[in-house]
């Protein structure tokens, strides 16, 4: 007889793993902040001194010119991949000198850090495989993507498995980084509105901004053992407009329940991102949001942070209607 593991189910009980945090709870543990061993910091810095002797480029960049070998750090870096599948989905990493480093320097240790962990896919249609988050967009131009400006970002999810940020400058006020488990909303659905979850079960039309159509994909997936996750309100809201087909007011109704309990200041954890710090999200357990911030008038002085997207080797299998994203492919000039 096929086990339930290997159908595409509606999952009628509480998810009880670490997945399923609180973030009222997480905020007085430390056990989601890894700090880099005095080990790794040196040998990290002879892996970015072969390659500004190779003199490469980000884009040239691949797991042939990583020289670690010890086994020991290689056990941290795979400590941290085993997090972001079967632990909290999330972690935050501290280490990195802002006063040691260039930026380029920073942004080259970073992307090696990633390496180590996954493979770095593309972020738009130009290739990029460091994105750059950065105040310097206009709301009022629809072309304008929330990240490129000092706005509130809501919770969402990115395409790729893995979606890690490094803080090179913080704002002058605010900017916090937003962390909510999706396995504690469903949690929440399950138990309040139980009646509900099938319509985040079902596929609605997602518009990725740069796909020639929107595509279906559900909210929610249980797959294999794990639930899964995507989330992008607004892309839902400009796929079903694209396509004139209009959500229905139950389905407006679920995605309210749905920003209620992310938006819980019980259920996330709210962090500052210091210069230096690394958080890295398993795109499928955990959604991420920003608070709203006052930037600096210079721009040298400005918030900028540094955004990998990872294919992960360990990542779960995915049931086959809630189809894995992995980069948005560049377009070929």
């Amino acid at each position: 007889m096929e086990s339930n593991l290997n159908k595409n189910i509606i999952l009628t009980t509480p998810i009880q793993e670490r997945t399923a945090w609180v973030g009222k709870d997480l905020v007085h543990k430390d056990d989601w902040i890894y700090h880099l061993s005095a080990n790794a910091i040196q040998a990290l810095d002879e892996n970015l001194a072969y390659i500004e002797s190779g003199k490469l480029t980000l884009a040239q960049i691949n797991r042939e010119h990583l020289t670690v070998k010890d086994p020991g750090i290689l056990a941290e870096f795979s400590k941290w991949s085993d997090e972001l599948e079967n632990g909290y989905g999330f972690f935050l990493l501290k280490g990195l000198d802002v006063n040691r480093y260039s930026e380029d320097q920073m942004a080259t240790l970073y992307f090696v850090i990633g390496l180590y962990m996954g493979q770095p896919v593309t972020q738009n249609a130009h290739g990029d495989l460091l994105g750059k988050v950065e105040n310097v967009g206009d709301l009022k131009n629809k072309s304008t993507r929330v990240y490129e400006t000092n706005a509130y970002l809501p919770y969402h999810t990115d395409l790729s498995d893995v979606v890690g940020l490094l803080s090179i400058r913080k704002a002058k006020q605010g900017g916090l980084s937003s962390l909510v488990s999706a396995a504690t909303v469903y949690n929440q659905i399950l138990e309040k509105y139980p009646e509900y979850l099938g319509y985040y079960y079902h596929p609605t039309y997602c518009d990725h901004l740069g796909d020639p159509e929107p595509s279906l994909t559900p909210i929610f997936s249980y797959w294999e053992g794990k639930l899964s996750c995507r989330y992008m309100r607004a892309y839902i809201e400009l796929g079903h407009e694209r396509l004139g087909i209009p959500l229905s007011s139950v389905q407006k109704q679920a995605f309210d329940i749905f920003d209620h309990f992310i938006n819980n200041p019980d259920l996330r954890l709210d962090m500052m991102l210091e210069p230096g710090d690394m958080q890295f999200c398993n795109n499928y357990s955990v959604m991420h949001s920003r608070t709203a911030f006052e930037d600096f008038e210079e721009q040298s002085q400005r918030r900028k942070l540094l955004r990998l997207w990872l294919k992960m080797s360990n990542a779960r299998e995915l049931a086959k209607d809630f189809p894995g994203r992995n980069g948005i492919a560049a377009k070929v000039a």
